[in-house]
């Protein structure tokens, strides 16, 4: 049986400002040219469907003609939220949807009932798990100690009563201890989030969100398949693609990634001005790209986002790295504030405000309120 493994769509994401809307409904019908080449029996959307829990109205009608393509194409469809939906947004019509084999997570509730597949082999059974906090499992589970995300994934999975027999899937959207993550994913503090991998250990295949970049942890049937797209500059390097997971007999799982090529690449450059708009250097290049320049110049050039977007006209993120912004730390970067840590924010605020930095204990003390908003967030 065959998968197609999608993840952290982000529909109605902004990256620096910049809409991404064109960009996602273009990679959404290349993987939808990729299904019809793969020929998959299912799809998985593992968690964070949407950028936010309410999502712009452009980014339900993406969805709603992505989900339409995929029933029209006879497939099951696999669908969880993440942390950055709404659990009961996501949940609503499952019930109807079920008839149309789009299989749609619900809020949780203490239980996760398998949607079973069958082929040659004999039955698969997909288990859909959106992402959860220790909070959200303690409350159907007060007789057990549930201190961590690991103790409530540990717990959630006991509570499926798996048949070890069989052929499971999990559909799951958390951090796995291990990890690599990028600059545009959501960071709790301290690693308060780490679930590890030897929980999922009774699944043949764990089908991962919440990772951008494509990777498996500790073994290859424990998988994140990445976004679709590149939303940071830190993953300007990353190759995106979907994962194509196909299950045989009992215990024999292939993986295998199919490339995505987007409508337009992420780029990073540096140099001096005079360099970056010299038409020797600029002319081989793709300007409809989106572009991340680091300006080496000793001066700062006056109105130069404006100038240099008449020659790179998607410029996202304009740096200086000079003796001056060396000797103050660190490059000025017009990064904005959502590829920052909360802590980070929360230093820079204090600083600006007092004049000086947060001291160890303060850091300490702020720490661990963002650990508890974090924890208690519904």
């Amino acid at each position: 049986m065959k998968f197609v493994h999608l993840s952290d769509l982000h529909l109605g994401k902004r990256v620096n400002g910049f809409s991404m809307m064109e960009d996602q409904n273009y990679i959404l019908k290349e993987i939808l040219n990729i299904i019809d080449e793969e020929r998959p029996d299912g799809v998985i959307v593992a968690g964070d469907v949407y950028d936010k829990a309410v999502p712009a109205a452009e980014a339900v009608c993406l969805f709603d003609d992505f989900l339409y393509e995929l029933s029209s194409r006879q497939l099951s469809v696999f669908v969880i939220s993440g942390n950055h939906d709404s659990p009961e947004r996501i949940a609503f019509g499952s019930r109807l949807l079920d008839k149309s084999g789009i299989y749609l997570s619900p809020v949780y509730d203490g239980t996760a009932a398998p949607v079973v597949l069958w082929d040659a082999f004999g039955s698969v059974n997909v288990y859909l798990l959106p992402f959860l906090k220790p909070s959200h499992v303690r409350r159907y589970f007060e007789d057990e100690s549930i201190e961590s995300y690991t103790d409530a994934l540990r717990t959630a999975i006991h509570a499926m009563n798996l048949d070890p027999k069989s052929r499971n899937i999990l559909v799951t959207h958390q951090f796995v201890t291990g990890a690599s993550r990028c600059e545009s994913e959501e960071i709790s503090v301290g690693g308060l989030d780490n679930v590890d991998a030897s929980v999922f250990e009774p699944f043949d295949y764990v089908a991962l969100g919440h990772i951008h970049g494509p990777q498996c942890i500790g073994r290859e049937t424990v998988r994140y398949c990445g976004t679709p797209l590149k939303y940071s500059f830190s993953e300007a390097g990353q190759e995106k693609s979907v994962t194509v997971a196909e299950l045989g007999n009992k215990g024999e799982v292939s993986v295998r990634t199919v490339p995505l090529v987007p409508k337009r690449e992420l780029f990073k450059l540096r140099g001096t001005y005079l360099d970056l708009t010299a038409r020797s250097y600029y002319s081989d290049l793709d300007r409809e790209a989106y572009y991340q320049i680091t300006l080496t110049d000793e001066e700062d050039i006056p109105e130069a986002v404006g100038r240099l977007r008449v020659i790179y006209p998607n410029l996202m993120k304009l740096d200086y790295d000079n003796r001056r912004t060396q000797t103050a730390g660190q490059p000025f970067s017009s990064e904005a504030p959502e590829e920052k840590t909360p802590m980070e924010i929360l230093e820079e605020l204090y600083e600006k405000q007092n004049g000086g930095p947060m001291s160890s204990r303060q850091r300490v003390l702020a720490g661990e309120l963002i650990e508890k908003i974090w924890e208690d967030e519904p």
